[in-house]
């Protein structure tokens, strides 16, 4: 009864709209391949799908009066909901984009310059942890927190290396590579991903071996929204030891003249230090007027306690002066709620909330191959202080990051390269005059770092988008004109993928603005 009743309600909202779809033979598509019958969906004339389409967007700046809705959203809430999706959209030559944690730096999984739907997979987040063996199946709809959650249910000294903010999507986060505290240890999520399941543009449901190891490569790390739908990823895995110590330390420029030296020194030693200890490195202005300075957060997470953690620093980096004071030590599950900003002392239920926090914001990101001078960051705290809300953060590479292949996954930024920055600046004024000012300002303090970073190309992270770069209509880029983005975020790997995607997906079926093309010369 439920399921008749939302297609004659759907009949009916369609009626009013635009669409060039044949709404009833899309439907019966969809019906047809289900393997339920009823499939969650909603149209821009449904009671909800405002708050559908918002729910999960974590960057508003899209959100406009102006911006083109999609003609609707399919909340799938079985596989098969998938697979009839794709064979359905395909059928009927309508774009869809994939979502399923919404924090899309550009907002490219929730609009689009022409008429689109939206594959939502926020209800396919179930979550399976075999403790026994170090793995674990998590659907791609889960966000980063309850994967992390589910995880302490089973053991105390298992972790996962993926990112600090807990309401990020699995989906994205691995498509993209994926990384976090355990980064110099283990690696990036995607490194320890060890199989997937997929619905492919014929819609199938591939695994590892069926899909093919070309294909599993490219997965992991090669651009959401390219390749197909994963529906779950297989994940290994790794020990955390049951005590684990975290320190914040933050100087201001205006009470130490030698931060900017201390910033410099951090960038020589980081990236050397014992691979258990991540460092990072938070610049941002604080204060107001001929109070305004630059305020330096080095935030840590070491794997083991403080009485092996303080002696190592000693050594390795003594200028920062750490003291035992200034430790604490906790879980690895604490510490995610802890490099979170949440309270590490309270209940844990706090990471299965999937409520996203909304703002307007811009990014972008770097690779550095040799410690920024002096003189450099001296300039760039110029810029910094004229900026308001921005932030630059400096996560430390090496470790194990030095000896994984460029090639192994297509995330490329490897040996060589000693930190990544990424740039973001936030605001509460909605307004493209206010929007206009931002985005203007982070160009600027873009191009002044240019020549300090890498070059040819300089690299990008693709998880961090940056519409930027380059982009192209309905994702019609050829392999060339896409390279304006994919040389930036993938290097030599780039090739490669688009080798991958003319094969698995010809007709370029799924695409984005700044996804992987598929072009007939390969």
């Amino acid at each position: 009864r439920y399921s008749i009743l939302l297609i004659s309600v759907l009949f009916f909202s369609f009626s009013l709209g635009t669409t060039s779809i044949d709404t009833g033979k899309f439907l019966e598509c969809l019906k047809l391949h289900s393997k339920t019958g009823f499939i969650p969906i909603y149209t821009p004339n449904s009671s909800r799908f405002s708050s559908i389409w918002t729910s999960t967007v974590h960057n508003i700046r899209f959100i406009t009066s102006t911006t083109l809705k999609p003609e609707f959203i399919i909340l799938p809430s079985d596989e098969s909901h998938v697979q009839a999706s794709v064979i359905c959209s395909k059928q009927h030559g309508i774009l869809m984009k994939i979502r399923s944690g919404g924090h899309d730096y550009e907002g490219l999984s929730s609009i689009s310059d022409v008429s689109f739907l939206i594959l939502d997979l926020s209800n396919l987040r179930s979550i399976n942890v075999d403790a026994e063996n170090k793995t674990a199946w998590v659907q791609s709809g889960a966000l980063m927190g309850e994967l992390y959650y589910r995880i302490a249910e089973k053991s105390k000294t298992l972790g996962f290396p993926a990112g600090v903010c807990p309401t990020v999507g699995v989906g994205g986060l691995f498509s993209g590579g994926g990384y976090g505290t355990l980064l110099r240890k283990y690696g990036l999520a995607a490194d320890n991903v060890i199989d997937a399941q997929i619905v492919d543009v014929n819609g199938k449901i591939l695994d590892r071996e069926s899909m093919g190891e070309d294909l599993f490569w490219a997965i992991r790390g090669g651009a959401p929204g390219s390749f197909g739908v994963i529906l779950s990823w297989k994940i290994r895995l790794v020990y955390v030891p049951p005590t684990v110590t975290v320190f914040r330390i933050e100087k201001l420029l205006r009470d130490d003249a030698d931060l900017t030296s201390l910033v410099y020194r951090w960038q020589e030693v980081a990236h050397k230090l014992p691979r258990e200890l991540f460092i990072r490195a938070g610049i941002a202005p604080v204060g107001t007027n001929e109070r305004r300075t630059i305020k330096a957060s080095f935030i840590s997470l070491s794997l083991g306690d403080t009485k092996t953690l303080v002696p190592v620093m000693k050594e390795g980096f003594p200028e920062l002066g750490l003291e035992s004071k200034d430790c604490i030590e906790m879980s690895w599950i604490r510490s995610v709620l802890w490099y979170a900003g949440m309270p590490y002392n309270g209940t844990l239920d706090v990471l299965l909330n999937r409520t996203q926090s909304k703002r307007f914001a811009k990014g972008k990101s770097d690779y550095v191959k040799t410690p920024i001078p002096v003189a450099a960051l001296e300039g760039a705290w110029k810029i910094l202080k004229e900026g308001v809300r921005p932030v630059m953060t400096m996560n430390p590479y090496g470790g194990i990051m030095d000896e994984i292949a460029e090639t192994s996954i297509p995330f490329p930024h490897r040996s060589g390269t000693i930190l990544q920055i990424q740039y973001l600046t936030i605001w509460t004024e909605p307004g493209p005059e206010e929007t206009e000012r931002r985005i203007d300002w982070m160009r600027k303090f873009y191009e002044y770092m240019a020549p300090y970073v890498s070059k040819n190309p300089r690299e990008a992270y693709v998880n961090y988008r940056d519409v930027d770069l380059g982009v192209s209509r309905n994702g019609s880029a050829n392999y060339l004109q896409g390279t304006a983005w994919g040389s930036k975020y993938f290097k030599n790997n780039y090739k490669r993928l688009v080798q991958v995607k003319s094969i698995v997906d010809p007709e370029n079926f799924f695409r984005n603005e700044q996804s992987i093309p598929s072009d007939g010369l390969f």
